[in-house]
């Protein structure tokens, strides 16, 4: 008998096993209920008194051996299961990594700046929070002017001189009090205005305002300037300036680009005029250029303001403002772009 459990170590010690099934088998063959120690056990009564020393260190070592394999083959197991658990099956393909999408705003923005580049416009930033003085005083906006209004502008904590600013002008103010002309700059960034949210507007968006400063600069400087950016933005070359008003700017206009009739869109867009407007600009009052330090007789200059917002819904054809500043993952994920 004691040679027979010396052949049940030898088994023991000897086995291997690579699933949780094999592993149990095993354990319930020696350690179960009703397994080969149980029976091994139950004969120790039979064996001759001068034996039973050994026979029961015999029946210690197989129980030790036999449970010591379960624990490591279990282990080893357990342990290939977690690595793969972790990181697959290694053999397999790699994923395909997931490329992000630019912000329909930034691939505006990026293309308005790449444009305006090529004739040597530089982008200049500035505060949003900004002065009174920046805001609106150099810009030809006084104290009564309707802009100032609690209903049109965020004034901070209702300090009247501090507030969100309401047009990225304040930049261009900036740029012509630290840098002498010639100037030729833009001025890309949000913006804040007291009104209600709607599919068409909100209380923030985005603005491209631009500037040029120089000796003998005309308005028909900045009709072919906008001329050149219609053509290379929208692929439409024929535009229209409308006489406007605007405090910062004289004689001032509004531009429309011919945008075509050919869709059911278009005729929405247009009002079925065909006609759409896209910026404002004017010569530069020359009360601002001497508010700046720059001299009126000597200089002029022309600027043009355009909503990056309202240029990304034209070109992607997108219904409401709101889904700008959702960040929703599946209306984000349409837009690629080098830019």
């Amino acid at each position: 008998m004691i040679d027979t459990i010396k052949k049940h170590i030898d088994e023991v010690e000897k086995f291997s096993a690579t699933t949780k099934e094999d592993i149990e088998n095993f354990r319930i063959k020696y350690l179960g209920s009703k397994g080969l120690l149980k029976e091994f056990f139950s004969e120790f009564k039979n064996v001759p008194n001068d034996q039973k020393k050994e026979f029961g260190q015999t029946i210690n070592a197989l129980k030790t051996a036999a449970e010591e394999k379960v624990a490591a083959l279990k282990e080893g197991v357990e342990s290939k299961e977690e690595s793969k658990g972790v990181y697959g099956d290694l053999s397999r393909p790699g994923e395909p990594l997931e490329l992000g999408s630019r912000h329909p705003i930034s691939i505006v923005k990026n293309r308005i700046i790449e444009i305006f580049s090529r004739i040597g416009f530089n982008v200049s930033e500035g505060p949003e929070i900004e002065d009174d003085w920046h805001n609106f005083t150099a810009l030809n906006l006084p104290e009564y002017h309707p802009a100032r209004d609690m209903q049109d502008t965020f004034f901070v904590e209702k300090d009247p001189d501090v507030l969100l600013r309401t047009h990225t002008s304040s930049v261009q103010v900036r740029y012509m009090e630290n840098n002498k002309p010639p100037i030729r700059t833009i001025s890309p960034g949000r913006v804040y205005r007291n009104e209600a949210i709607s599919a068409r507007s909100h209380c923030f968006f985005h603005q491209v305002e631009g500037l040029y400063v120089d000796k003998g600069v005309s308005f028909a400087d900045l009709k072919q300037t906008l001329q050149y950016f219609t053509t290379e933005m929208f692929g439409k070359s024929e535009i229209r300036l409308r006489p406007s008003y605007f405090p910062f700017t004289e004689p001032s206009a509004e531009v429309d680009v011919y945008w075509g009739l050919e869709t059911e869109t278009d005729y929405k867009m247009t009002k079925g005029t065909g006609w759409l407007e896209i910026m404002g600009c004017g010569m530069v009052d020359p009360n601002v250029l001497e508010n700046c330090g720059i001299d009126a007789t000597e200089y002029s200059g022309f600027a043009f303001g355009m909503g990056i917002d309202r240029i990304a819904l034209l070109l992607h054809q997108i219904p409401d403002i709101r889904m700008f500043s959702e960040n929703d993952i599946r209306f984000l994920e349409q837009f690629k772009s080098a830019y």
